[in-house]
C-alpha cells in the first residue's frame, strides 16, 4: 500500500476535456483506465451498464448510451453539497472538497475522482465521502445501515485508491434529515480490496487481448437492452447461423415457453369473449348510471361502469392532410427479440 499519485486538478475543466482525463489520463498516456463508477458494471452488478458494454466503450467501439435521466443526474450532482452538509453536520466530522484526479499506485490503471473527503473528529483520520441521492421507493435500499453493492463496490475501489482506512456515504431522498438520511459506513478489508483487483486485471488484460466478456451473470433485461445497443437493428441478407448442440436446452425452453403464452393469449381472448357477453344485460341494467351494487348474505358486489375518454391523434388524417407534419413527428421505434419455431425433420 502506497499513497496514490495526484494526476491533476479537474477543479474548473470543462466535462469533456473531464472525461478525456479519465478515460486516458491528463497526458493521454494511459491506454485504458477504470474509475469507481465501472467497477460494478465489470462484476455484473450495475444496473445500468452490462461488462460488455463497457468493455465495447473502453475499446473505442461504442459511446455510452445517452442519458435518458438528465434532469435527474442533475439533480443529484445539485444534491451532493446538500448530503455533505448533513454528513458534517450529524457525524460531526470536517468535510471538504477534494478536486484532484487520483491513480492508484500499484495499479496504474485505476483513477479515482471523489465526491468528498473528511477528517474524523475523534482522531483527525482521514476517509471519502460518497454523497448520493435516491427517490423514496429506493429508500428501503439504504435501510439499518444497508448499502447498495454496486455503490459499496465503488467506495472501496476509492478506499484502495486513496490508500484510507474508511468511508462513508450520505444519501438523502426527501426534506427532513431526521428519517430521511442514511449515513452508513465501512473499513477498509484487503481481502475484499484484492478480489476486486484481481478481477480489474483481469479485465484490463481482457482490453489489451481483444477478449471481450459474455453476458453470463447479468440480468436478463439489462442484458437484452444492452445487446441491442451494441449491435443494433438486424441486417438482410447475412447467412444463417449454425448453432452447436449445447444451446438445444435453452432454444427448446423458449419454443416451450412462448407456446405457453400463445396458449394464455388464447385463454384470455375467450375470456374477454365471455365477459363481454355477460356485460351485455348488466349494461342494460346500468343504462347511463356508472355505479351499481348488489347486496347479498356474504358480500357486494360493486359494478362500475365508467365512461373514459382517450385523445389519440388520428394518423391516417393527418398523414393525409399534413404529409410533412406527418414525417416531422413520426417515431419509429425497434425491438428484436428471440422466436424459436420447431420444425420436423
Amino acid at each position: 500500500m502506497a499513497a496514490p499519485i495526484m494526476l491533476c486538478d479537474t477543479a474548473g475543466m470543462s466535462n469533456d476535456r473531464w472525461l478525456e482525463c479519465r478515460m486516458h489520463g491528463p497526458k493521454g498516456d494511459i491506454p485504458y483506465t477504470i474509475g469507481g463508477s465501472d467497477v460494478a458494471a465489470i462484476f455484473g452488478v450495475s444496473p445500468w451498464t452490462t461488462p460488455l458494454e463497457l468493455w465495447m466503450i473502453k475499446k473505442g467501439r461504442m459511446k455510452p448510451k445517452p442519458k435518458d435521466n438528465a434532469d435527474q443526474l442533475e439533480m443529484g450532482h445539485l444534491l451532493e453539497p446538500i448530503a455533505a452538509h448533513w454528513y458534517a453536520k450529524k457525524s460531526g466530522n470536517f468535510v471538504y472538497e477534494d478536486t484532484g484526479l487520483y491513480q492508484h499506485a500499484d495499479h496504474p490503471y485505476a483513477l479515482a475522482n471523489f465526491d468528498r473527503r473528511y477528517e474524523r473528529g475523534s482522531d483527525g483520520e482521514s476517509g471519502i465521502l460518497e454523497c448520493k441521492s435516491c427517490t423514496f421507493h429506493k429508500a428501503d435500499s439504504w435501510e439499518d445501515g444497508s448499502i447498495p453493492l454496486y455503490y459499496e463496490m465503488q467506495l472501496r475501489f476509492y478506499l484502495a485508491v486513496a490508500d484510507v482506512q474508511h468511508g462513508a456515504f450520505s444519501c438523502i431522498w426527501g426534506n427532513n434529515p431526521e428519517n430521511d438520511l442514511a449515513m452508513p459506513e465501512i473499513e477498509r478489508d484487503l481481502a475484499k480490496e484484492a478480489m476486486i483487483f484481481e478481477r480489474l486485471d483481469e479485465w484490463i488484460w481482457s482490453l489489451e487481448h481483444d477478449v471481450p466478456p459474455t453476458m453470463s451473470g447479468v440480468a436478463p433485461k439489462l442484458a437484452m437492452e444492452s445487446l441491442a445497443r451494441i449491435y443494433g437493428d438486424s441486417k438482410i441478407g447475412l447467412p444463417t447461423i449454425e448453432f452447436p448442440t449445447k444451446y438445444e436446452h435453452p432454444l427448446r425452453q423458449i419454443a416451450m415457453l412462448q407456446g405457453k403464452i400463445r396458449e394464455c393469449d388464447a385463454d384470455k381472448k375467450r375470456y374477454e369473449k365471455e365477459i363481454e357477453a355477460h356485460s351485455v344485460r348488466i349494461a342494460e341494467m346500468m343504462k347511463d348510471h356508472e355505479h351499481g351494487i348488489l347486496t347479498t348474505t356474504t358480500d357486494k358486489l360493486l359494478i362500475d361502469f365508467v365512461t373514459k375518454s382517450t385523445k389519440r391523434p388520428d394518423s391516417k388524417a393527418l398523414k393525409t392532410k399534413y404529409p410533412t407534419v406527418y414525417a416531422d413527428v413520426l417515431n419509429v421505434s425497434t425491438s428484436r427479440k428471440v422466436k424459436v419455431s420447431v420444425q420436423p425433420i
